[in-house]
Order: C-alpha cells, then structure tokens, then sequence
C-alpha cells in the first residue's frame, strides 16, 4: 500500500480508502488493465473495413505483450496468477471473472463467424475461443521471456485462425464494418 501511494504520490490513508486490503488493491489494478485492454481492442478493430476474422485477430493480439501498456498488463496478471496460488485472500478475489468474460466475447464473436458461414464446419465455438486465448496467453509469456519475437506470435496466431476461418471474400466483412453503396 506504501509503494502504491508514494508511486501515485497520494496518502497511504487515501489508497486504504478506496481499497481496504492488498488483495482488493490488485484486484482493482486487474478490473483496471482489463477495462483498458478492451479500449484498446475496440479502438485496434474500429476501423470500417474491419472483418470477422480481423475482429477476432485484434482481439487475441491485444493478449500480446507488444507495447508497455499490454507489457504490463501481461506481468501483473500473470504475477497476481502466481501470488493467489500461494495466497488464500487472493484466491478468494475472482480474478479469473475477467479471463471468462474475454472468452464468452471472443466465443460471440466466433458463433456470429461461424452463423455467417465464416468458419470451417463443425468448429465448437466456445472450444475454439477457450484454445485461442490459452494460445494467445502462452504466446505472449514467450515473447515476455524473449522466446519469440511478437511478430512470430502473431505469426502462429495467424496460422491458427487460417485453419478455423474460412478464405475470406467480400461479403466477409463484419457487417457493422460494411459500408452502404451509395451510387
């Protein structure tokens, strides 16, 4: 709590304020990260020509540690993982809430793919979800490590969407990314 308020340079009565333990604390440093990685993904996908396919893969290399806000995303997540396996006041936060809200997303996103005939038959769209973000994940905690580069992670998650997506053609495109022919 200390080295969070000097950081801020407040009061360590104003951070006990708002938060009343260490685990609330991280917990709330959590909520915050994940509020901005979806900023950023929707900002990432916003562009008009945007598809599906691109929606899904914005949304799974926003997980990439490409950039420090996304770098210290990856660290603090994956440090608190590490903290509640040893610490039963983390574990009690659900910290993993956030983690399953990206997922049911990116599962919506895949269901809508697969309703619109963008995804190879027979693909069980929650399954796939759960794949991608555990390979997302993974692959940025190989770039955090210096394994890969990030772009040979968005490498193989591009080789990965190839085989669930189907070849794209231009009745693809997500259809808020369609623009009206106005001739």
């Amino acid at each position: 709590m200390r080295t969070v308020a000097a950081e801020a340079g407040v009061s360590v009565s104003l951070v006990q304020y708002y938060f009343d333990t260490k685990a609330e604390l991280l917990h709330g440093t959590l909520e915050h990260l994940e509020r901005r990685s979806v900023e950023r993904w929707r900002e990432r996908t916003r562009d008009a020509q945007s598809s599906t396919r691109a929606i899904a893969e914005g949304f799974l290399a926003e997980a990439l540690p490409t950039d420090a806000e996304s770098r210290a995303h990856h660290l603090v997540w994956t440090s608190y993982a590490v903290l509640a396996m040893t610490d039963p006041d983390l574990a009690a936060h659900p910290f993993v809430d956030g983690p399953n809200r990206r997922e049911r997303e990116l599962a919506d996103i895949l269901a809508d793919a697969a309703t619109r005939g963008e995804l190879h038959p027979g693909r069980d769209h929650r399954a796939e979800a759960a794949r991608l973000l555990a390979l997302s994940h993974g692959l940025g905690t190989s770039v955090l490590v210096g394994q890969r580069s990030t772009d040979d992670a968005h490498a193989i998650l591009a080789y990965h969407l190839d085989r669930l997506f189907l070849p794209a053609t231009a009745g693809d495109l997500h259809p808020a990314a369609r623009k009206e022919d106005t001739t």
